[in-house]
């Protein structure tokens, strides 16, 4: 027998050797990736490549000769040897993000739940092949430069909870009912059609600005959203839709041709953000309001044909736009103490028939505040001209005789 064989340190040094090793071993070949996904990642990363820059390039980690590629490979996640989630780009702000086109190969990842591609400029149509992952619980892919239509498979994937496509080029419209547990759907700033779906219940988030979708709101929304945006659009009708909101902070469906009045239901201090500008909407603006807005609060109704008097209850928003609409009357002592006080910040009134705002013409605005007041039946004070922005125009009163029509009597400052 060797020398090396009898020496008990020798002896204790190789059992150390097999404790350690042979178990670390073992743990890599468990680890290792199913032969499938390899494969796929194989075919991600022929049809997808880095766009050059400083940074470090994303596809750096992917050594398909690494012996453990769910520990070492960027972007990916490994359960029990399946790849569960993949996110391709490192999303870095100095990171151009990658270029090429989306496999499908893709879906050879069947344990996949979640699928991201930060921005870039990926080309070419989603695979109609995304639809067999049904695990996909979110798929993101904004900001890049993908075409066609959304597969309808995806809107079949029953664990789907996020979708985000934003600020691509697709084209096509989407179903007329979406069905499932989505509770998240971005859709925002790409070239989709036809009519806004019904949407499934459950939701909580919904943007779907700067498309070309047209018709009305649906009558029935999932009464649990609480972001809602279709700014930019081309919709039209009443927003009756609307009214079974009560979860909602966020409401945006400016650049419109929506009509009609503004349920009462809508100004309420928990809808914090209320952007109505630039449609055809008509009527009274509530004066029996709580006035209960705070800090944060934006209300803008601008550009339509409100008529009536300026309620109170508005006057503690924070930022107040109801310029170019038909509002007369005096303005409510209550918009003078929230401007004054600096709780409201910015006060925009120009373009109406407004014919009082009682305040000293030698009182100075706080520096932090914005107030226009233009263009009224009044001889605004000084205060009320000097922030107003140039789409205001340069006449500080309107002409007499239009201000007739609205207002009897004199018109005044206070």
């Amino acid at each position: 027998m060797s020398p090396h064989h009898q020496n008990p340190i020798y002896l204790l040094l190789t059992l150390v050797h097999l404790l350690i090793f042979f178990p670390l071993s073992t743990q890599l070949r468990q680890q290792q990736i199913s032969t499938v996904d390899l494969a796929a990642l194989h075919q991600i990363k022929s049809t997808l490549t880095d766009i050059p820059s400083a940074s470090s390039p994303f596809f750096s980690t992917w050594d398909f000769n690494s012996p453990d590629p769910c520990s070492t490979f960027s972007g990916v996640t490994c359960s029990a040897r399946r790849l569960t989630s993949l996110t391709l780009g490192n999303g870095l702000s100095d990171s151009p993000g990658l270029s090429g086109f989306l496999t499908p190969f893709l879906s050879n990842l069947s344990e996949l739940t979640q699928l991201i591609l930060f921005p870039g400029i990926v080309t070419g149509p989603i695979p109609v092949q995304i639809g067999d992952l049904k695990k996909l619980r979110v798929i993101s892919l904004t900001n890049n430069r993908l075409t066609g239509s959304i597969p309808d498979s995806i809107w079949n994937l029953p664990y789907l909870h996020t979708l985000d496509l934003s600020h691509n080029q697709l084209t096509g419209s989407v179903p007329a009912c979406i069905s499932g547990g989505l509770k998240v759907l971005v859709l925002a700033s790409n070239a989709l059609t036809g009519a806004m779906p019904e949407l499934p219940p459950q939701l909580l988030h919904v943007d779907l600005k700067d498309n070309r979708l047209s018709g009305p709101l649906p009558e029935k929304m999932p009464s649990t959203i609480r972001y809602f945006s279709a700014s930019g659009n081309e919709m039209w009708g009443p927003l009756n839709g609307m009214e079974s909101l009560s979860e909602l902070v966020y409401l945006d469906l400016s650049m419109n041709h929506f009509s009609g009045p503004i349920p009462n239901s809508l100004f309420r201090p928990s809808l914090s953000s209320m952007l109505l500008q630039r449609n055809n909407l008509s009527g009274v603006v509530p004066t029996h309001l709580s006035p209960s807005y705070g800090p944060g609060s934006i209300v803008d109704l601008s550009h339509n044909f409100l008529t009536g008097e300026l309620p109170a209850a508005l006057a503690v928003v924070e930022s107040l736009y109801l310029n170019h609409n038909r509002l007369i009357g005096k303005v409510p002592e209550e918009y003078i103490e929230s401007v004054w006080s600096g709780s409201t910040k910015t006060l925009y009134l120009q373009h109406n028939y407004l014919s009082s705002f009682p305040v000293d013409r030698d009182r100075a605005l706080p520096e932090s505040v914005a107030l226009c007041l233009s263009y009224n039946c009044m001889v605004p004070p000084a205060v009320g001209v000097t922030d107003c922005p140039a789409s205001s125009g340069a006449r500080v009163s309107r002409p007499e005789n239009q201000c007739s029509v609205f207002n009897k009597g004199s018109s005044s400052v206070g």
